[in-house]
């Protein structure tokens, strides 16, 4: 029985609040039960951002994440405050490109990917938040890669659907990473 908790942190504008969205309509197309709850700053853009999401095979009693099993953080601000809350044998997924400290616990697995350089380098600079959650589905399944094309179709609005192939390239990257 999967019961899965995730946290999405970063700056508004670094598309935390798109990536969570991203997982958790991956897991409703596989028939799991979702929680996803964005919560940012009144500055959005370069304010705080933060993103709750539970996937589990059974109903979402609450969708707050205060303990969550997995961890993506996209700035040193958000790292600081969330590392110690990440379960002891949880994953944390560091953008190292932004973040240059390590992580201080030894309990939990850390996953360090240079995203925003990555995603410079390939092109698409706003979608580093796509390349760690390709290294997130590689090292956790919590959502599998099959099928994402279509859940990720359904996520990107139709304004934006121009942007779908950048974004499964950017999930490809991540998933292929090595660290």
């Amino acid at each position: 029985m999967a019961y899965i908790q995730v946290l999405i942190a970063g700056f508004g504008g670094q598309g935390v609040l798109f990536a969570g969205k991203v997982l958790a309509h991956k897991g409703l197309e596989e028939e799991k039960q979702i929680s996803w709850l964005p919560s940012y700053g009144p500055e959005m853009r370069g304010g705080t951002a933060n993103c709750s999401v539970i996937i589990s095979d059974t109903p979402v009693g609450s969708p707050i994440v205060s303990e969550p099993d997995i961890l993506i953080v996209m700035n040193l601000p958000s790292f600081d405050k969330y590392e110690n809350a990440v379960k002891a044998g949880g994953c944390a997924f560091v953008d190292s490109t932004l973040i240059e400290r390590k992580a201080e616990r030894t309990d939990i697995s850390v996953h360090y990917i240079p995203a925003t350089k990555m995603a410079r380098d390939l092109g698409i600079p706003t979608l580093a938040n796509m390349i760690m959650i390709g290294k997130v589905i590689r090292e956790t399944g919590v959502v599998a890669m099959d099928g994402l094309r279509d859940a990720l179709s359904k996520t990107v609005s139709a304004k934006h659907q121009d942007l779908l192939e950048a974004n499964l390239k950017a999930i490809e990257a991540g998933y292929e990473y090595k660290d």
